[in-house]
């Protein structure tokens, strides 16, 4: 019951918030500020949900330090996503055609801001958190870092493989950094970091969801297998050993911190039945 009395109301606002947001896409300015006004609406829920059913204050919504572990986890999602791109632009599959629209990358900050809260809050908040504590961090990064895979299937350009490699190079990744910090705005500002990146900056195609206007007119030509094809980058194999290794990081200092919860059999094994 706890788990639905969270998911439920934030997955409301997630829902309203993306078709609203969605419906004003032709409009920057509107869709920047309904945007953040989302994830804003989004972490009060939240925030309220986990006191309501909990008895307890969202630590890991908590105000302080939020600006500056926002920041940090962006950066990291750029850096991340750059990566991905120089690589698959020295192979041959990514050219920078002109400047892009710096009022399309402004909407498509709005819009990421809202994507990237609102799936942490509903995926690492609730999802992970609450499944972690039943099982230990394994075998919740493993369950939800394949539910956060599926979710990708309900795209327009979806392909199976996307789905797998958002699984292994995001799902894991992005727990893992909660888990690493206990904090979500670290793993909220990776996942905006890099989703930005994509759409925002190098104009490329965000996980299915077609070519973006951002700062730059990316072109991405070459094997699928390389550069990703319709499902954008995400779907390349570097974005996935990228991915992996960010993982590696993350779970580095979430043990070295003390925060790996070991895996309580019995609790797995009557999930499994």
């Amino acid at each position: 019951m706890r788990l639905l009395k969270q998911l439920v109301p934030v997955a409301v606002v997630a829902f309203l918030g993306g078709a609203i947001v969605g419906a004003v896409q032709g409009s920057p300015l509107l869709t920047l500020l309904l945007g953040l006004a989302t994830a804003v609406l989004a972490v009060l829920v939240y925030a309220w949900a986990v006191r309501w059913s909990e008895g307890r204050p969202p630590v890991e919504v908590a105000a302080r330090g939020a600006a500056f572990a926002i920041a940090r986890g962006a950066l990291i999602g750029v850096a991340l996503f750059g990566a991905v791109i120089l690589n698959i632009a020295l192979v041959g599959g990514y050219r920078i055609d002109g400047q892009g629209s710096p009022a399309g990358a402004a909407g498509l900050f709005g819009f990421m801001a809202a994507a990237a809260v609102t799936e942490e809050l509903l995926f690492r908040g609730i999802l992970f958190r609450i499944v972690e504590e039943r099982t230990g961090t394994w075998p919740a990064l493993a369950l939800t870092a394949l539910l956060f895979g599926l979710s990708h299937l309900f795209n327009p350009h979806a392909s199976l493989w996307g789905a797998i490699a958002i699984a292994i190079e995001a799902g894991g990744m992005l727990a893992a950094a909660y888990a690493a910090t206990r904090t979500l705005w670290v793993p909220i500002g990776v996942h905006f970091g890099w989703n930005f990146a994509a759409a925002g900056i190098f104009g490329t195609e965000v996980s299915g969801n077609g070519a973006t206007q951002g700062l730059l007119h990316g072109v991405t030509s070459g094997p699928a297998l390389l550069t990703g094809g319709a499902f954008g980058p995400e779907a390349s194999p570097y974005a996935v050993v990228f991915g992996l290794m960010l993982t590696a990081v993350f779970m580095w200092l979430a043990r070295r911190r003390g925060n790996v919860i070991p895996i309580r059999r019995r609790a797995t094994a009557t999930l499994a039945q």
